[in-house]
């Protein structure tokens, strides 16, 4: 029997890998999986090795103060992914962590086909990794057609498959009359998916919402959590005595109620992208602490954080990034929104040019999930 081994190192490459894999299953059932996955891996009925928690890190400062435990954890599950003895080790996004075990294990075991998904932004800083990636990754899936150039000039085997997140969704109609007040506008706020990053977000969107109560009554704030981080933010929103709030985990009831919004307030990542393929209008937010953002500063060599700016080097979703996160800066600039409908449409409008550009011409996880067979003979 062959054997897959998934590397993700967060809850969104988590929800990635899932996507592929589960096309995987569909198109091959003598398949055995190990992998170090979260809640959507698990739901696939595929064994993680331990919680992806434990390797979750966010920011400079916190890999520094963690370093020996992030070296133990890459050597911990090095050992455990040559111990399973995989045809393909499979390793998705946080380049960090997953290709730091991939360059070991392809050391230790050279016959290991390693197959990444999500390519480094290489765009962004550090484009001279590309050479490194060579000696060890014998193909690199690729979001966006555009950064294939970087991978052929080194002669890297890299394909374009898409998003998965861009992929049409057919997911079955819930009921969520418990949730969706007919009196009620959904506004969708998305904290993140880290620990590290929902502790500095989450305290900023409650204030955000408190201002937004002292002006009106009819919107209802619908927090989008992982299954991870649920409790979290419950407990917090709990101590707020807030009484128009939900939280949401379950991928189906998050994909409607997002559907359902008339506006949402989003940390910069690519969840950006589900919201601009539901055709919602935005605001992306982002802080870090000082030092990690001068770091930052000083490294990149973009313009902007979210991936539709970028693409077209303009500011077409409105970023509040630092000393511009605070509440009073989401209020004004959410509230400005909805009372000039022809921004919203302008900005619908740009988001699905951009979004056509960067779709898969079929079925990004089917391409992916192709490349993965094509490996295993």
């Amino acid at each position: 029997m062959k054997k897959i081994f998934v590397l993700t190192g967060e809850p969104s490459g988590d929800k990635l890998a899932s996507t592929v894999i589960s096309k995987l299953k569909n198109k091959h059932s003598d398949i055995e999986y190990l992998c170090l996955g979260g809640a959507h891996l698990s739901k696939l009925g595929i064994k993680s090795i331990y919680d992806l928690k434990e390797v979750t890190y966010i920011g400079f400062t916190s890999v520094i103060l963690n370093i020996f435990k992030i070296k133990k954890k890459i050597d911990e599950t090095v050992n455990k992914i040559i111990e399973f003895k995989p045809d393909i080790l499979f390793s998705v996004d946080s380049p960090d962590f997953t290709l730091r075990v991939a360059e070991k294990v392809k050391k230790i075991n050279p016959n290991i086909k390693t197959i990444h998904f999500v390519a480094p932004q290489v765009w962004i800083w550090r484009e001279a990794r590309v050479k490194k990636f060579k000696k060890f990754l014998d193909h690199m899936l690729l979001l966006f057609n555009f950064e294939k150039k970087y991978f052929d000039k080194e002669n890297i085997t890299s394909t374009f498959v898409g998003h998965p997140l861009l992929e049409k969704n057919s997911k079955a109609k819930t009921d969520l009359s418990n949730i969706i007040k007919k009196d009620k506008k959904i506004i969708s706020l998305f904290a993140g998916s880290r620990s590290s990053e929902i502790s500095i977000l989450l305290p900023i969107l409650i204030d955000f919402i408190k201002l937004m109560n002292e002006k009106y009554n009819d919107y209802l704030f619908v927090f989008h959590a992982t299954d991870e981080n649920k409790t979290y933010i419950n407990n917090i929103v709990k101590g707020s005595n807030l009484n128009n709030v939900e939280i949401v985990s379950e991928e189906n009831i998050k994909f409607q109620i997002l559907s359902n919004s008339v506006f949402a307030v989003s940390k910069s990542g690519t969840v950006s992208l589900e919201i601009c393929n539901a055709k919602v209008p935005s605001i992306i937010i982002y802080k870090m602490n000082f030092l990690n953002f001068m770091i930052v500063k000083f490294l990149v060599n973009i313009k902007y954080a979210n991936i539709i700016n970028i693409i077209n080097n303009k500011e077409v979703i409105p970023e509040l990034l630092q000393n511009e996160c605070n509440s009073k800066e989401i209020y004004k600039s959410v509230v400005y929104f909805l009372k000039n409908p022809s921004l919203i449409d302008k900005q619908i409008n740009d988001c699905s040019n951009t979004l056509d550009e960067i779709r898969s011409k079929s079925s990004s996880s089917d391409e992916a999930s192709s490349v993965l067979l094509s490996y295993l003979g």
